[in-house]
C-alpha cells in the first residue's frame, strides 16, 4: 500500500575518441561546447574556434556564438548545417592546446528500452526548441503489419494509463503507467504535420519477485551541522536559492510565454527544504540537485532557520505539517527536527474533508495576513500528509507616491492599450540605469525592512524584447545586476508605475516534474519522515499574491506539497519583470512578470 502525501507548495551522447569528442544531438536542441573542461589559468590567452577548418567569428550572423572570451561555443538551435568538426585552440608564446568535437545532428530519437511489468515506461519526445508549440504531439503504437493505433494523451482520468507529462510544452514525453506484457512493441511520436520526432521500441519483461518496502538503514535523523557559525554556509544557501529561482522562472516563462507570472521562490524552496529533512538515498539527492544544494551540505536546515530569522522584519515564513494519525505516525526524529528548524509541530488531520479544508485554509489566511484566504477546495479522504509553507511580505515605499488618483495607458504585448490606475511621483529618488547584460532599463525602489523592488523594463512592448531579457536572466546575471545597482547613485526621476494586484497559482505538479522530481509521485524514499510504509506525493500547489499600491508592496505566497545612460523618467506602462529582493538576506523573495495589469 502506498500512502499519499500532498505538497502545497537534447539527447546528448558523448563518446571520447582520443583527443576528439563525438557529440550526437537532436535537431533544434541547444548545444554548448566548452573549450576546456577546466578554465583556471587560461582566461585572457589567445583562443580561436574553427568549424570544418574555417575560422568562426563572434560576429558572424547565423553561426554559433562565442562566449566567455572564447571558452564556450554556443549553438542556440542546432540544424543539419551545424554538423561537422569544431576545433578550439588556446595558444601563447610557449604553449598550444587543442580540443576537437565532431557533431552529428539526428533528425529524431530512436532507441529500445526494457521495462518491468507494472512499472512506468517513459517515452521521450521533443519538439525543436526553435519551433512554436501550437499543439501537442501525436503518439502511436505501431503494429507488426505497419498499421498504427493512436494513443489518447488528452484523457486525464485515472483509468487512462497514458499520461502526457508536459502538455503544450516542447517536451512531449509520455508515461505509460502500470505496464503490461501487451504494451511490448514499437511507438512513434510525431508532430501534427507528420514529422516523426522519436521512435521507441518497448520490451516489457515479467516482474521478478517483489522486494517489500524497507527503510532499514534510512531512519537516522538528519546529520548535525558541524560548523554552525560558518559564513560559507550562508553564501551557499544564498547562491542555491537564487539559482533555483531563475530556473523556476525559466520553466514558468516556457509554460506561459505571454501571461502574468508570479511566484515566491523562498516559499517553494522552503517547502522542498522541509521535505528534504525526511528524504533519504536517491530522493534526497534528487531534491538537493533540484534546489542546487551540494550533497554534502549538512547545514542546509540550520541555514534556512537563520534565513527565516533574518527575514522576520519584513517577511513572515511559516511551515506546517498535517497528517492522518490513524494510518501513519511521523518519525520522532523528523518531528523534533521539524520543530527545531522550521518551527512546524505536526498537526493531526480532522475527521471530515470539510473540517480539514476549513482548518488548512484558515492557517493559510492567518500566515499570509489574509492576502491568500483560499488554497484548497477539499481534502481527499486518501490524503495521509500535507506539507505547507506560507510567506507574507509587506513593505512600505521609502518615498511616498502622491495620493491623488491618476490614470495611464498600459500597452500590452499585442499593442492593445488599456487604462489603468497609476502611481506617480514627479521627483522620486531612485537608482536607475540601463543594464547591458540584460538589455533592460532597471530601476531600484527602496522599501522598508531592508528590501528592494527591482523593475526590469525591456526596450519595447514587443514579445521578442521581453523574451530577450528573460533569456538573459540567469542567476549570475541577476546577482551582477544587484551588485551593479548598488553602485548607481539615486537620482530624482519622474516615475509612473501601474497599480497592480497579481494573484497567480502556477502548476506546481508540472514544476516539480520539470525540476526532475517525478519520483516524488512514484516511488520516493521518505524513510526519514515515515518508515513503516512508502509515502508518495499526491498533489502540490503554490499560490502567490502581490500588490503595488500607493502605500508600498504587499505580497503573500503559500506552497503546499499534495544602452549605458540614465534617464530622467521611468514609466512602466508596458510589460515588465519584477524582482522583490531582500537586501539583508541577499535572496529573491518574489519574482513576477506583468503583461496585463
Amino acid at each position: 500500500m502506498k500512502l499519499q502525501a500532498v505538497l502545497f507548495l537534447l539527447l546528448l551522447l558523448n563518446v571520447e575518441l582520443s583527443s576528439c569528442t563525438l557529440v550526437r544531438v537532436i535537431s533544434g536542441s541547444t548545444l554548448e561546447l566548452p573549450c576546456l573542461s577546466f578554465q583556471n589559468g587560461y582566461i585572457g590567452e589567445a583562443i580561436t574556434w574553427k568549424f570544418n577548418g574555417e575560422d568562426l567569428s563572434a560576429q558572424s550572423p547565423g553561426l554559433p556564438r562565442i562566449k566567455q572570451g572564447g571558452m564556450l561555443l554556443s549553438i542556440s538551435s542546432v540544424t543539419a548545417a551545424n554538423q561537422g568538426e569544431y576545433t578550439c585552440t588556446i595558444e601563447d608564446d610557449s604553449m598550444e592546446m587543442t580540443r576537437t568535437y565532431t557533431i552529428e545532428v539526428l533528425a529524431s530519437i530512436s532507441y529500445t528500452m526494457k521495462v518491468i511489468q507494472g512499472s512506468i515506461a517513459r517515452l521521450q519526445c521533443q519538439f525543436p526548441m526553435s519551433s512554436q508549440v501550437t499543439a501537442n504531439a501525436l503518439w502511436f503504437k505501431v503494429k507488426t503489419d505497419g498499421t498504427r493505433t493512436q494513443l489518447n494523451t488528452e484523457d486525464e482520468s485515472t483509468s487512462n494509463r497514458v499520461k502526457l507529462i508536459y502538455p503544450n510544452d516542447h517536451d512531449q514525453t509520455i508515461n505509460i503507467e502500470n505496464t503490461v506484457l501487451e504494451d511490448t512493441g514499437a511507438y512513434q511520436c510525431e508532430s501534427a504535420d507528420g514529422v516523426i520526432l522519436s521512435s521507441i521500441n518497448i520490451i516489457v519483461e515479467l516482474a521478478p519477485t517483489a522486494i517489500p518496502h524497507s527503510c532499514i538503514g534510512y531512519t537516522t535523523a538528519w546529520e548535525t551541522c558541524q560548523d554552525e557559525s560558518s559564513r560559507t554556509g550562508e553564501l551557499i544557501l544564498q547562491e542555491s536559492i537564487t539559482e533555483f529561482s531563475m530556473k523556476l522562472y525559466s520553466f514558468l516563462r516556457e509554460l506561459q510565454p505571454s501571461s502574468n507570472l508570479l511566484f515566491s521562490p523562498i516559499s517553494i524552496s522552503g517547502a522542498l527544504f522541509h521535505l528534504l529533512l525526511g528524504a533519504r538515498d536517491n530522493t534526497r539527492k534528487a531534491i538537493e540537485t533540484a534546489v542546487y544544494v551540494p550533497h554534502d551540505f549538512h547545514c542546509v536546515h540550520l541555514q534556512m532557520k537563520k534565513l527565516r530569522e533574518k527575514l522576520a522584519g519584513s517577511l513572515q515564513m511559516a511551515s506546517q505539517i498535517y497528517y492522518n494519525p490513524q494510518n501513519m505516525n511521523l518519525s520522532e526524529s523528523f518531528t523534533n527536527q521539524s520543530i527545531q528548524f522550521y518551527e512546524a509541530k505536526p498537526t493531526r488531520l480532522l475527521e471530515t474533508s470539510e473540517e480539514n479544508t476549513l482548518m488548512i485554509n484558515s492557517w493559510v489566511a492567518n500566515k499570509t495576513n489574509n492576502k491568500i484566504q483560499h488554497l484548497i477546495d477539499s481534502v481527499s479522504p486518501s490524503t495521509q500528509m500535507m506539507l505547507l509553507n506560507a510567506v507574507s511580505f509587506s513593505g512600505q515605499w521609502k518615498i511616498k507616491y502622491e495620493m491623488k488618483p491618476r490614470k495611464g495607458l498600459f500597452t500590452k504585448l499585442d499593442g492593445d492599450m488599456v487604462t489603468v490606475p497609476v502611481l506617480y511621483h514627479q521627483k522620486y529618488r531612485a537608482a536607475m540605469t540601463y543594464v547591458v547584460e540584460l538589455m533592460a532599463q532597471v530601476a531600484r525602489f527602496a522599501l522598508s525592512g531592508d528590501s528592494s523592488l527591482y523593475i526590469l523594463l525591456p526596450r519595447s512592448n514587443k514579445v521578442s524584447d521581453l523574451q530577450q531579457v528573460e533569456e538573459r536572466m540567469t542567476d549570475t546575471a541577476v546577482r551582477q545586476m544587484i551588485e551593479q545597482m548598488k553602485t548607481v547613485s539615486p537620482q530624482q526621476i519622474e516615475v509612473t508605475l501601474p497599480q497592480i494586484k497579481l494573484d497567480v497559482e502556477p502548476d506546481m505538479n508540472l514544476l516539480i516534474k520539470k525540476l526532475g522530481l517525478s519520483s516524488l509521485f512514484e516511488h520516493p524514499n521518505l524513510c526519514g519522515l515515515y518508515s513503516e510504509d512508502r509515502v508518495v506525493l499526491d498533489d502540490a500547489r503554490h499560490r502567490a499574491f502581490l500588490a503595488l499600491t500607493e502605500h508600498g508592496v504587499e505580497a503573500g505566497a503559500v506552497t503546499t506539497m499534495s544602452f549605458s545612460r540614465s534617464f530622467n523618467s521611468f514609466s512602466a506602462l508596458r510589460p515588465f519583470i519584477m524582482l522583490l529582493w531582500s537586501d539583508q538576506a541577499n535572496v529573491p523573495l518574489f519574482i513576477g512578470r506583468v503583461t496585463d495589469p
